[in-house]
């Protein structure tokens, strides 16, 4: 049979036209250029336009804009809100939840977890930020009767929790800010900062003290402490946080808990 007859009718053949320099980094297979426009945007953190994905891989535009419909075919990739650029999709974020979750490292991660709920006496989570939300990665529940249950996956704001007011104050202040001037400032109890200055404010204490605290704001009657969770480079990767009710946990109470919650932050840090 000729190889023309070959083509699988399930695989779309990749095209490379004639204007598409054979280098170095434009070559390989259309699987490889995926995953390094996909590795790009994961490092970078934040949206990229077609031509900063060209330019920082080296490929023409062309190449670059069909591997982009590809992906966002597949939900690998999603356009940001001004749809010129692009972010990562859902997909990517359910493969990276995935991997974070499974094995032996994972194992680890939990007893770690176990052993925080069991010395400060309220359940604890571990949270990583994904996109403009507060993802949890897991979490241990203390056996109290009176508890806030989420499920590992679920997602919360970041203006009102403390883990998500924790990743807003590490972040770069440019970053920070563009940030804050797009979040919905919603106010969820009376307690909630729904002004971007209050909120600005709020991040520059957080920086100062390197801890954050949900007073209130989230759920009435529920109050929580959030430490980061840095990797060997110092990077925040995650951050660590006990919650309880109020009839049981002051706030008071909960930044006695800090010191625990540090060294068990220093122990993740080393199994992220």
């Amino acid at each position: 049979m000729p190889r023309s007859a070959r083509t699988p009718a399930a695989v779309s053949p990749v095209v490379i036209s004639p204007e598409e320099p054979e280098s170095a980094s434009a070559s390989g297979s259309s699987a490889e250029r995926s995953l390094r426009l996909l590795a790009l945007l994961a490092h970078e953190g934040r949206p990229l336009t077609l031509a900063d994905l060209a330019a920082q891989l080296g490929l023409p535009k062309g190449t670059a804009h069909r591997i982009c419909t590809q992906l966002l075919a597949t939900g690998f990739l999603a356009r940001d809100v001004d749809e010129r650029s692009f972010s990562v999709g859902p997909a990517l974020r359910k493969l990276a939840f995935d991997t974070l979750n499974h094995g032996v490292v994972r194992g680890l991660r939990h007893e770690v977890l176990s052993e925080l709920v069991r010395q400060v006496g309220e359940t604890c989570n571990l949270t990583t930020l994904d996109g403009a939300q507060v993802l949890y990665l897991d979490r241990v529940e203390a056996q109290w009767p009176l508890r806030l249950t989420l499920d590992v996956g679920s997602h919360v704001p970041l203006h009102c929790t403390a883990s998500g007011k924790l990743f807003l104050a590490q972040m770069p202040k440019k970053a920070r800010d563009a940030l804050i001037d797009n979040l919905p400032l919603e106010r969820m109890t009376a307690n909630s900062i729904t002004t971007a200055d209050a909120m600005r404010a709020e991040c520059d204490a957080i920086a100062k003290l390197g801890y954050s605290c949900d007073r209130e704001e989230f759920i009435a009657g529920l109050v929580a402490v959030a430490v980061p969770v840095c990797d060997a480079q110092g990077a925040v990767r995650a951050a660590l946080a006990v919650h309880a009710p109020t009839a049981r946990m002051s706030m008071d109470d909960a930044l006695k808990r800090i010191d625990a919650l540090k060294a068990a932050a220093r122990k993740m840090g080393g199994l992220l």
